[in-house]
């Protein structure tokens, strides 16, 4: 590695925990999403020149795990292998505590919108992006962003009311 990249690479190696957490978002797959992030940082370190220095490190990355991700599903559904979702109730554990039902709640309420929800919720609900840097990672207009995370938020609290009811 070049000495100009030795600062990028410390940057990105702070980043690692926030890019783990939106490659899982996107592949609700542990191990998808850690090879995800390998792929991204990859791709980034190697082509560290093209970041332009002054600007998001983390928006430039989340965009190339995104346009990773992509990749990977055409790749996938090119050899007919369907990404199989993550099992339901994979975490759950012997003390059914009250956080733990709620959090496997929204796990599965998010699990069950469609994947341009979920980006959404992952970049702002999750990670906290600005609504323009998030828009930005997904290459799309503000306007449809906020649209979008509108409409996720309402099939959200629809979900998670409809799954309280049936638990009652």
């Amino acid at each position: 590695m070049p000495p100009a990249s030795a600062p990028i690479a410390a940057e990105i190696a702070s980043l690692l925990p926030r890019l783990r957490r939106f490659a899982r978002a996107l592949t609700w797959h542990r191990e998808d999403a850690d090879d995800l992030v390998q792929i991204a940082v990859e791709r980034a370190l190697g082509r560290s020149g093209q970041w332009e220095a002054g600007t998001r490190l983390d928006s430039w990355l989340f965009r190339i795990i995104k346009n990773a991700w992509v990749d990977e599903v055409r790749s996938r559904i090119r050899r007919d292998r369907l990404f199989a979702p993550e099992e339901e109730g994979e975490h759950v554990g012997d003390d059914p505590t009250e956080g733990l039902q709620q959090s496997l709640a929204v796990r599965k309420a998010v699990s069950m919108l469609s994947e341009e929800h979920r980006l959404v919720v992952a970049l702002v609900l999750v990670d906290g992006l600005p609504y323009k840097e998030a828009a930005e990672v997904l290459e799309i207009p503000m306007g449809t962003l906020t649209s979008r995370l509108a409409r996720a938020r309402e099939a959200l609290q629809k979900l998670l009311s409809d799954q309280a009811r049936n638990t009652q």
